[in-house]
């Protein structure tokens, strides 16, 4: 079984974020879960959901503020170990080249 998130977790504030976005990724590397942070969100998988919950709600309280914003999404694969990559390389496959293009 493989569980892949997109996770997204900043305080609700006026400036830069990245301090505390920051806090909560480092949060994440006290648990058993892989991890890439790209400009949207962080991307992890878990072996199992719980790992995966508790991992994310670690990064939640990391951030430092009156008020938080967190969104989850989460894909729980419970019949097969597909790793996020391979989705993205399904989706190469199809295309017939890399999905990313620089401007």
């Amino acid at each position: 079984m493989t569980v892949i998130a997109l996770l997204s977790v900043a305080p609700v504030i006026e400036g830069s974020m990245s301090e505390e976005v920051a806090k909560a990724v480092a949060a994440l590397d006290a648990f058993d879960v892989s991890y890439e942070t790209n400009p949207m969100g962080t991307v992890i998988e878990s072996d199992d959901a719980d790992t995966l919950f508790a991992a994310a709600a670690a990064a939640h309280e990391a951030v430092d503020g009156d008020r938080v914003s967190t969104v989850l999404k989460v894909d729980d694969k419970r019949t097969s170990d597909e790793r996020a990559d391979r989705k993205v390389e399904a989706v190469e496959e199809h295309l017939g080249r890399a999905a990313e293009r620089e401007r």
